[in-house]
């Protein structure tokens, strides 16, 4: 029997309409179907084959199915060009008929919701469209993909420098350079459960940063990517950890609705504003057709809602703007706590006159103030609480189950002052608890932040500083799977917090690597003054072992045809090749494939690895076709095995 595709050519070819220089004119069937134009109709009902598949029958009546016909005559495999006929005779292209829908409409169509995006980029400044590298897949395409990776270069870096690693323990920081999907999954049966903080700053898919897949689902593929990847990291989570994501405008909806899917709503806890750019610059060139962008989103969930527990943030300020409806003062007149209804109220302003400060002294009195902030109060209505039968003139004081206690004055709760003063940089100081607005972020000259040098991306000490300081304590473990240059890494271990960070991207001397050298020699940017840093500390790094992903960094890096040439060769020899093809077939058409320009025999030769083998499975490093050490393998087995 002839293929689907087949048939349905010959039949268009009868109607002199849709021939074109002998040839389909694909866009003339795909209007005439839109239309539902009658000649197309009965050419496709004359047939019995083509009728079933694109019609359907209702109480004896034939309604045709526009939306899959357009499906198989848009896709590629129906009315290829050379290069998918090059890749269906040499047996590379998938058979099937699913095929994607062909809109300009906006839609909330997600193709790839069951499938895995393995691939990512690796050179953060190329900005390439990566069609190499990311590949889409299935679910019975899976096959070894996502089991744990062998790990390979560990180093340690100290005080003293670059150091070899001889053991592990659960108590290191770590490193670790791969396919995050990837390391994710490796990691998972060493760190599950034990993370207190995920902060993540993954691409924007904005069309003009590093995440430029060339798809026709480019919103799809980007969802894929981040679901499949917080999916996982969820799972490191401990009962009362926290995920925080930061993204902007483009993905900030769609995000949100896909963390409640993986976390559930319930378990959503605010979405935070954050200023992270000024009204100037290249940004205020279109003001009078769109609202200048100076803000950016955090998505904040916890893994259990029942389990929340955060460490309020405070903000310096000053006496007025933090508490300048605080205008009573207390006189105690010796008495304590439990005969506080002797206590006396007067205004804030006979005080002053009572110890003889000069109101006009402004240093003066807010020192006054802040000094007395134990004494200096205001009431607030509790309209939780029936203090009806209580003394109307006198102060009460009201136990707690817990153990605590609070007063009320004339039916209303008392709060003193002194709940927003702190002690900052040894000095007390009026200050205000954060909230969901962060506009107080320092957004200038972090260019060589940390000591090194990204343009785009690269976030704030103190912004990090304060995520963690929210949600972690001491000794913590905070996890990064888009690392980038460092901040988070950076930030916890001056912090005095544990970290695992996860970066595939190249940034060499700008990376996360050079950046926590630079922390554990003492550097002084960023955070570092407010933790005293002095340096030292440590970290373990390691990478995921490459086996077929070397194959593809050595094809995305050649620069002619005659590169690809030989590192085919090699590939016949070393690399695991797809089940799908035949290198024999590939060598009978090498007219055809020479003919292709750089880029699409670049693109061939990813296609023909195979993607579950793109990197060393952890089970095999005994496997002596991979050449591991024994030394390796007995790293492998420890860091495998940390408790």
């Amino acid at each position: 029997m002839q293929p689907l595709r087949d048939e349905l050519k010959t039949t268009l070819q009868q109607d002199e309409r849709l021939v074109i220089d002998d040839n389909l004119a694909k866009n003339k069937i795909v209007e005439l179907a839109l239309k539902l134009d009658k000649g197309l109709l009965k050419l496709l009902l004359a047939h019995d084959r083509l009728k079933e598949h694109f019609f359907e029958e209702v109480d004896g009546t034939y309604v045709f199915d526009k939306q899959t016909f357009q499906k198989f005559i848009s896709n590629k495999e129906f009315l290829p060009d050379s290069y998918t006929a090059f890749k269906n005779k040499i047996g590379l292209s998938a058979d099937g008929e699913n095929y994607f829908v062909k809109s300009n409409d906006v839609s909330l169509i997600w193709p790839y919701k069951d499938c895995v995006l393995e691939g990512g980029q690796t050179k953060e400044d190329a900005k390439r469209t990566e069609i190499f590298w990311n590949k889409t897949l299935a679910p019975d395409q899976i096959d070894r993909l996502l089991d744990p990776k062998a790990l390979t270069n560990f180093k340690k870096f100290d005080e003293d420098g670059e150091q070899d690693v001889n053991d592990f323990s659960i108590e290191d920081n770590y490193v670790i350079k791969g396919n995050n999907l990837l390391a994710l999954h490796s990691l998972r049966k060493v760190f599950a459960g034990r993370v207190k903080l995920i902060y993540i700053d993954p691409p924007y898919n904005t069309g003009n940063d590093e995440f430029g897949y060339n798809d026709k689902f480019n919103h799809s593929t980007w969802y894929t990517f981040i679901k499949n990847r917080i999916k996982i990291a969820k799972d490191f989570l401990a009962k009362d950890g926290f995920l925080f994501v930061q993204i902007d405008d483009n993905e900030f909806a769609y995000l949100k609705v896909l963390l409640d899917e993986i976390f559930g709503r319930e378990n959503f806890q605010t979405s935070i504003t954050v200023k992270m750019s000024h009204l100037s610059g290249v940004k205020m060139a279109h003001k009078e057709k769109k609202l200048p962008k100076i803000k950016e989103h955090i998505l904040m969930y916890a893994k259990n809602d029942s389990a929340v527990n955060i460490n309020p943030v405070y903000t310096e300020t000053n006496w007025v703007d933090a508490l300048e409806r605080y205008n009573s003062f207390l006189l105690k007149k010796g008495y304590g706590n439990e005969e506080c209804d002797k206590w006396k109220r007067i205004t804030v302003n006979q005080a002053l006159e009572k110890f003889g400060i000069d109101k006009n002294d402004e240093k003066t009195v807010e020192k006054f103030k802040i000094d007395n902030a134990d004494l200096i109060f205001r009431t607030a209505i509790n309209r939780s609480s029936d203090y009806s039968d209580l003394p109307e003139d006198k102060f009460t004081k009201i136990d707690k189950e817990d153990g605590s206690h609070y007063f009320v004055y004339k039916s209303e709760d008392v709060n003193f002052a002194s709940d927003k003063i702190r002690e900052i940089a040894g000095e007390k100081t009026p200050v205000n608890a954060v909230g969901d607005i962060w506009t107080d972020i320092g957004i200038n000259n972090l260019s060589n932040e940390g000591g090194v040098d990204l343009r785009f991306g690269k976030k704030p000490e103190k912004l990090i500083e304060r995520i963690i300081q929210l949600t972690t304590d001491q000794n913590d473990l905070v996890l990064d799977f888009f690392l980038g240059s460092g901040t988070t890494t950076a930030v916890a271990l001056k912090m005095d917090r544990r970290f695992v960070g996860i970066e595939q991207l190249d940034y060499n001397e700008n990376g996360s690597v050079q950046r926590l050298k630079n922390v554990i020699d003492g550097e002084q940017s960023g955070v570092s003054k407010n933790y005293e840093w002095k340096g030292g500390g440590s970290f373990v790094y390691g990478e995921l072992m490459e086996f077929n992903a070397a194959f593809v960094n050595e094809i995305e890096d050649a620069d002619s045809k005659e590169a690809l040439q030989t590192i085919w060769q090699r590939m016949q020899e070393n690399a695991f090749l797809s089940y799908k093809v035949d290198p024999k077939d590939i060598n009978e058409e090498k007219e055809t494939f020479d003919a292709f320009s750089l880029n699409e025999q670049k693109q061939f030769l990813v296609e023909v690895l195979d993607k579950n083998q793109l990197y060393v499975n952890y089970s095999e490093i005994e496997d002596e076709d991979y050449g591991i050490s024994e030394k390796l393998q007995k790293l492998n087995n420890e860091f495998y095995s940390m408790k």
